[in-house]
């Protein structure tokens, strides 16, 4: 019977590795069995951030949306408060160079400009036409529409009058 016992021999290693594998598939199984849970567990947490996310970006829309209409209203708004002060020509301009008055009247009788436009007309370097714009603007000379870049210049009503004055008085 030597071939039978040797037989028998290689059935049992056979079971015992058999065993081993089938020990092994029962792990493994039960390990992507409690894997799948935490992922689909983790799935579910994240579709609900999602959703969170998702309600806030459509309220951020919402929100800016309203800002974006008040920024357009205070853009074109007439500027109400602002009291309305009478200056003289002469006080006005007095402390205006050359090219300060030329730069005035130029809006005053050609509309709103940039300041790149401008810079073309008045032949002056970028930088010094921007500080002149600047200057002219913070002294409350000028409006300036920022909107969009570059800002949109224009005179403001009451330098206009005071500019056109000396038309209206000269004898025709």
């Amino acid at each position: 019977m030597g071939k039978a016992d040797t037989s028998l021999k290689k059935v049992d290693i056979l079971e015992k590795r058999m065993m081993s594998l089938e020990n092994q598939i029962i792990a493994i199984s039960q390990t992507t069995s409690q894997n799948n849970g935490n992922i689909l567990s983790g799935l579910t947490g994240l579709e609900l951030k999602i959703k969170d996310i998702e309600s806030s970006q459509e309220t951020f829309k919402v929100k800016i949306v309203g800002f974006e209409e008040q920024i357009q209203k205070f853009n074109f708004a007439p500027e109400i408060n602002e009291p309305v002060i009478h200056i003289k020509r002469d006080k006005a301009l007095a402390a205006l160079t050359e090219t300060e008055i030329a730069v005035l009247e130029m809006l005053s009788s050609e509309g709103p400009k940039t300041a790149p436009e401008i810079k073309e007309r008045v032949k002056l370097s970028r930088e010094h036409t921007a500080r002149l714009m600047k200057k002219l603007y913070e002294e409350g000379y000028l409006e300036r529409e920022v909107g969009k870049i570059p800002f949109r210049y224009s005179i403001k009503k009451e330098m206009e009058k005071l500019l056109k004055k000396p038309e209206n008085s000269q004898p025709a």
